[in-house]
Order: structure tokens, then C-alpha cells, then sequence
């Protein structure tokens, strides 16, 4: 890697710490510079970028937890119901080819935008414990998203807050805490399987991880003390569901060729 290249990395990175800890698809950047600038093979770039998505969970986790927004015992049967479905999850990733839930991933998104602009004030409520519905009807669906997030990652972050929020009743910010902490056991489970398999670049992956860290860490610090932070959220979280809807379904691309 050149100079530039670096400071594209981290940058880049910083930016992606950032969404993915307020919203989701913050690899949709770290991703793109591993592929594009670095022309690493998608396999290679999957995992290496597994090494950012862990160090940036896990700083962000830290600022959730010291700012009083993750509570792991008092939420561990959400936690552990999702992590054993992303172990599952990441199994059935090894055997199963997951190009066929990439295509229908795109209609996941657009569903996931109608529900967030439908109904807004969802977003805008704090936690609550004593309305939430029975555990035997929210344990199966969180055990499916731990399996989704294993299997195939992308996207996880929008769908994990549209069921947490919605379903489960967190806040936005309280449903991001605990999104950041399960992805970070998750993902070092799924680190050691492409590491064995010899699909992490380790000096790429920890560049970027510095900047992924830092935005993670920072932004987390910034939702546990904000007053209106379940406000800056949701707004990220509106603005990267539509930029990535537009993207899946070629808007760009389309918008880019009319101006070309």
C-alpha cells in the first residue's frame, strides 16, 4: 500500500466506523476501496474485512458499556439466542453459496426503508421493558437473524435494528449497543474460520481496522451521552437505506448514464 492508498484506508474506514455503529452497510466503503484500490479477489476482500468489522465492535461495544447503553445480563437471552444463530449461521456459510439471498437482499432493503419512513415514532422511543411481546415470540425471530447475520453479513446492521426496535422494543441507541456487542462475538468466530482458510490479509485488514476502531469508538462515546441521539440514528439510518436501495436497484448507474 502507498501513502495514498493508506489515507484513503483510513479515512474511508473512519467514515464506515461511524455508519455502522449509528445505522448499517458502513462496508459497503471498506469493501469497494478492498476491492477497487486493492483488487483483492471478493473472497479475500469478505474476509479481510472481517478484521475492521471486529476491532470496531468491539471499541464501540466499550463506549456503549461505559456509557451505561449495554446491558449484557439484563438483555443475555437476546445476545446468546442471536450469537448461537450466527454460529449456525456461519456454518451454513461454509457449505452453501449465499449469492442467491445477495439478489433477494435488495427487496430486504427497500421493505426495510418503507418500514422506517411508515412509521417514525417507532424509532424516536426509549426502551421498553414492560411492553415488549412474549419471549417464545421474539427468541425464534432474533435465533433467524443471528442466522442471517452468519451466513451472509450484509445488511445485517439495518435488519438487526428493524427487529430489535420494532419487535423487541429497544431504542435505537440501546438496540445499536447490543448490535455492536453480538457482532463482536460473531465476527471473531467467523475471523479465525477465513483466517484458516487462508482468506484474511492481515496487514490491509489492520490499517483499515484503525480507522473503523476510531469511528466506532467515537460515535459510540457520542450516542451514550447525546440527549437527541436516537434522533442523529435514525436520520443515518434513513439516509444509508436509501443510498443503498438506490444502488442495489442500479439508480445510480442509471442517473450517471442520463448525465454521461
Amino acid at each position: 500500500m502507498d501513502g495514498i492508498q493508506i489515507i484513503v484506508a483510513v479515512v474511508g474506514s473512519f467514515l464506515a466506523g461511524i455508519i455502522n455503529t449509528l445505522a448499517g452497510n458502513g462496508s459497503t466503503i471498506t469493501l469497494t476501496f478492498l476491492t477497487e484500490m486493492m483488487n483483492l479477489p471478493g473472497n479475500l476482500a469478505n474476509g479481510t474485512n472481517r478484521v475492521g468489522i471486529f476491532f470496531q465492535s468491539a471499541a464501540s461495544s466499550f463506549a456503549f458499556f461505559k456509557g451505561d447503553k449495554l446491558h449484557i445480563r439484563q438483555h443475555a437471552a437476546y445476545i446468546v439466542t442471536i450469537i448461537i444463530g450466527a454460529i449456525f449461521g456461519v456454518l451454513l456459510a461454509v457449505n452453501v453459496s449465499n449469492e442467491q439471498f445477495k439478489a433477494v437482499f435488495k427487496y430486504a432493503m427497500l421493505l426495510a426503508l418503507l418500514i422506517i419512513l411508515i412509521k417514525p415514532d417507532k424509532w424516536l422511543q426509549e426502551t421498553d421493558l414492560t411492553h415488549r411481546p412474549p419471549n417464545w415470540l421474539v427468541l425464534p425471530v432474533l435465533f433467524l437473524l443471528g442466522v442471517y447475520g452468519g451466513f451472509i453479513q450484509l445488511g445485517m446492521g439495518v435488519i438487526f435494528l428493524v427487529i430489535t426496535v420494532l419487535i423487541a422494543k429497544f431504542s435505537i441507541i440501546d438496540a445499536n449497543a447490543m448490535k455492536a456487542f453480538v457482532i463482536t462475538i460473531y465476527t471473531g468466530l467467523v475471523l479465525i474460520i477465513f483466517h484458516w482458510k487462508g482468506l484474511v490479509d492481515w496487514k490491509i485488514g489492520i490499517i483499515l481496522s484503525v480507522g473503523q476502531t476510531l469511528g466506532g469508538y467515537l460515535t459510540a462515546r457520542f450516542a451514550s451521552h447525546y440527549p437527541n441521539a436516537n434522533i442523529v440514528a435514525h436520520r443515518v439510518l434513513i439516509v444509508v437505506v436509501v443510498v443503498a436501495t438506490l444502488k442495489l436497484f442500479g439508480i445510480f448507474d442509471m442517473l450517471w448514464n442520463i448525465v454521461d
